[in-house]
């Protein structure tokens, strides 16, 4: 990419932050220039947040309906999946996963629920009373 051809399209990030890229100039030599940004890139970034935002929406329909336990619903939130909450939690990620079941997360101890709030930031009461937290 030649220098003249940096993208410098306003984003929702322009304000905040920019982007470093490297471009050749006039010599041939790479130079390191910021963007602004791209719109193409913010539409990709603006389509995953919509994906995600809808992954959250069903966890948490989901949860309502008795179909999965909390947890499942906050590894959604908090843009997790199962191994990065297995190292946080230091539970194994088989058991993990048996506690997105509604019937197994009702049987869960205090100290197993305590690693699930302090990996996602949260009291355990929004674990356990989850639709009076829930907005």
């Amino acid at each position: 990419m030649k220098k003249e051809e940096i993208p410098q399209d306003k984003t929702h990030l322009s304000k905040f932050t920019r982007e470093v890229l490297y471009a050749k100039n006039k010599k041939g030599e790479y130079e390191k220039l910021l963007s602004q940004g791209w719109d193409v890139k913010n539409d990709a970034l603006d389509n995953e947040w919509n994906y995600l935002n809808e992954q959250i929406k069903q966890a948490k329909d989901d949860v309502l309906k008795g179909k999965a336990s909390p947890i499942y619903y906050f590894t959604k939130l908090r843009i997790m999946d199962l191994d990065v909450l297995a190292a946080y939690t230091g539970i194994w990620k088989f058991f993990v996963k048996r506690h997105f079941k509604p019937n197994v997360f009702k049987t869960l101890k205090n100290n197993t629920l305590q690693k699930y709030a302090k990996a996602f930031d949260i009291k355990i009461e929004e674990l356990t009373k989850f639709e009076e937290y829930i907005d």
